[in-house]
């Protein structure tokens, strides 16, 4: 799945004018991805031989190789949406276990609903399984080192490591302060600054220039201003 709930996605239709309906559709949706359009099925294998990829939009009816035999092939963490103006290949399109089976036309409104059962059945099965999480594991030291997210005060990069400040340590690693955010439950952790990430459970105070933790006062930049006084108030 792709960072940040987008669904990254290929179309896969003969028809050019049947992927043209589905562009515009999908450009209506919000966090969708088009990574690209294929005219056949052996196009398709090409992309995904390449790169890893959510969803297939996938007509079943094409020459040389139908959407069936592909959706066969392909690996099961990417999901399938039929697309054919055939109701008939219905049964073989949910034997797959497809996320849906579309009827050509396909309508704006059909469309959403699919993109919604898709989200429910994965995206939104990820978010609930990450946000159980009550801790992540850092290298430091040449060491595994489990960190509870209660425990950490402040996260401050210093270019190739960051340091983790917690109540009674800091613990230093190799990671980019953006791979440690995407780690971090939303809720609890808000970032300030290009070099900063802050728990909301420890601050003492705020102006719109900085944060007050402790004796410690740290710098708020103008590009994640907005979006710190907003959260806040």
């Amino acid at each position: 799945m792709s960072s940040n709930n987008t669904i990254s996605c290929i179309l896969i239709d003969d028809e050019a004018i049947a992927r043209e309906i589905l562009e515009s559709h999908l450009s209506k949706i919000k966090d969708i991805t088009i990574v690209a359009q294929c005219k056949n099925a052996l196009e398709a294998v090409n992309v995904l031989n390449n790169q890893t990829v959510d969803l297939l939009f996938l007509d079943i009816n094409m020459p040389d190789m139908s959407g069936i035999s592909l959706a066969r092939s392909i690996s099961k963490s990417t999901k399938v949406i039929f697309t054919t103006a055939y109701r008939e290949y219905a049964v073989d399109g949910f034997d797959l276990q497809a996320v849906d089976y579309l009827l050509k036309p396909i309508s704006l409104e059909r469309l959403v609903k699919s993109i919604q059962k898709y989200r429910q059945e994965n995206i939104g099965f990820a978010a609930e399984s990450d946000s159980m999480k009550e801790y992540i594991v850092v290298r430091s030291d040449r060491k595994m080192v489990k960190i509870d997210f209660q425990d950490i005060v402040y996260v401050e990069s210093y270019s190739d490591y960051i340091k983790i400040h917690l109540k009674e340590k800091t613990v230093v690693t190799r990671e980019t302060i953006s791979s440690i955010e995407d780690k971090l439950p939303k809720q609890q952790f808000i970032r300030i600054h290009r070099s900063f990430i802050v728990s909301i459970t420890f601050i003492d105070s705020f102006t719109a220039e900085y944060v007050e933790i402790d004796t410690k006062s740290l710098p708020i930049s103008r590009s994640y201003r907005s979006s710190f006084l907003s959260k806040m108030e």
